[in-house]
C-alpha cells in the first residue's frame, strides 16, 4: 500500500505516550526505585508452555550461538536483585511469537519492577497506586479470588470439579473440541472467554490465588478455605483488559531448575520447541536472591486505556505489520 510507511500512532498520540512514560518514571523516582536496563538478547529464553520465544543465531566471543529474545526482563532483573541492586524497575522491549491482535504485538513495552521485602498485598497496593497515577479516574480496587470467580460465573469449583465437566463447559463456551484437553487448558479458555470480559468494570480487579499448576515463577501457599495449594500470584484487570501479573517470587534454586525441566518436558509433549533454560538465573538464586515480590505490567495496554484507544497498535509508533 502507498501509505504503509506511516506510523500506526498519530504524532499527537506519541507525544501523549511520552508524557505518560515520564509519569511512570516519576512514580518510581519518588519511591527510590532504581531504573535499570538489561539485555534484549539472552542465552536463556522462557520455557513457559503458554509463551513462544523468538530466537536467532549470532557470532559472539564464544563463537556462533543461539540467543533468545526476552519475553520479559525477569531473569536478568532477578540476577541484579541477587547482586544487591535493591528495588528496581524497567521499561523493557519484550518479544513473544504469535501474539497478534487488538491487545497484542510481537514486540511490546513491559513495565517490570521488583520490591525486596514486600508482601504480595504490599505489591498489590503499589500496582493499584501506579495504575491510578496513569488512570486517575479509575474506580475502587477489589481483590477477587480465582476460585470464587468460577463459582459465581460458571457454578463450578476450578480445583475440585471433575475434568470431564470442565471439558464439556470449555467445549460449549469455546465452540471447539476440548474433550482431550488438560485441566489448565480448560480453565484458561473459560477464564479468557467467560470471566475476563467482566473483570475490572468500574474499577480495578486484582485476581488472587490461581491454581498451583499456574504458579510459573511464583511460590505456592495454602488456601485457608480447605488447605489446597494455590499460586502466590495475582493479575490486575481494568475494563476487561489484563494489565499486570505479579508474584511472590520463587527463591529456591532447586525448585526453579525443576520447573524449567518440567516446562520443557511439557513443551515436547505438546510438540513445541524446547527452549534453553537460564542456568545463570538458577546460579543467582543459589547465591541468594532476597525475599520479595515482583510484577510485570503491559505498558502499551495501560497507555491504550489512558488515551481511550481501541488497540495497542494505535499507541505504538510502528506495530509489527508496519515495522
Amino acid at each position: 500500500m502507498v501509505d504503509d510507511w506511516r506510523p500506526t500512532a498519530s504524532i499527537e498520540t506519541l507525544r501523549e505516550r511520552a508524557r505518560l512514560l515520564a509519569r511512570v518514571r516519576a512514580f518510581f523516582a519518588e519511591r527510590g526505585v532504581l531504573e535499570v536496563e538489561t539485555p534484549v538478547l539472552g542465552h536463556g529464553g522462557s520455557t513457559d508452555v503458554h509463551l513462544d520465544s523468538l530466537s536467532l543465531e549470532a557470532v559472539t566471543p564464544a563463537g556462533r550461538e543461539r540467543l533468545w529474545l526476552q519475553t520479559s526482563p525477569e531473569f536478568h532483573m532477578k540476577r541484579l536483585l541477587a547482586a544487591g541492586s535493591g528495588p528496581i524497575f524497567q521499561l523493557a522491549r519484550s518479544f513473544r511469537d504469535g501474539e497478534v491482535g487488538r491487545r497484542h504485538n510481537l514486540e511490546f513495552t513491559m513495565l517490570e519492577w521488583y520490591r525486596p521485602g514486600f508482601t504480595l498485598d504490599g505489591l498489590i497496593g503499589e500496582v493499584d497506586a501506579l495504575i491510578r497515577h496513569v488512570l486517575p479516574g479509575v474506580g475502587p480496587c477489589r481483590q477477587r479470588r480465582y476460585r470464587d470467580l468460577f463459582r459465581e460465573t460458571l457454578q463450578v469449583d476450578p480445583f475440585s470439579t471433575p475434568l470431564d465437566t470442565l471439558r464439556q463447559l470449555a467445549t460449549r463456551h469455546g465452540q471447539i473440541d476440548m474433550h482431550e484437553s488438560e485441566r489448565d487448558g480448560c480453565l484458561d479458555l473459560l477464564m479468557s472467554l467467560v470471566i475476563e470480559p467482566g473483570l475490572g468494570r468500574g474499577g480495578i480487579d486484582m485476581v488472587i490465588d490461581y491454581p498451583a499448576s499456574q504458579a510459573a515463577l511464583a511460590r505456592w501457599r495454602h488456601d485457608p478455605e480447605d488447605g489446597v495449594e494455590v499460586a502466590a500470584r495475582f493479575e490486575a484487570y481494568v475494563e476487561g483488559l489484563e494489565l499486570a501479573n505479579g508474584y511472590h517470587e520463587l527463591t529456591d534454586a532447586a525448585e526453579q531448575a525443576r520447573r524449567f525441566t518440567k516446562d520443557n518436558r511439557e513443551r515436547e509433549r505438546l510438540g513445541k520447541p524446547v527452549v534453553d533454560s537460564d542456568r545463570r538465573l538458577v546460579a543467582a538464586l543459589k547465591a541468594g536472591m532476597p525475599e520479595g515480590c515482583g510484577v510485570a505490567l503491559g505498558m502499551d495496554r495501560l497507555i491504550q486505556l489512558a488515551l481511550g484507544k481501541s488497540s495497542v497498535a494505535e499507541v505504538m509508533a510502528f506495530a509489527t505489520p508496519r515495522a
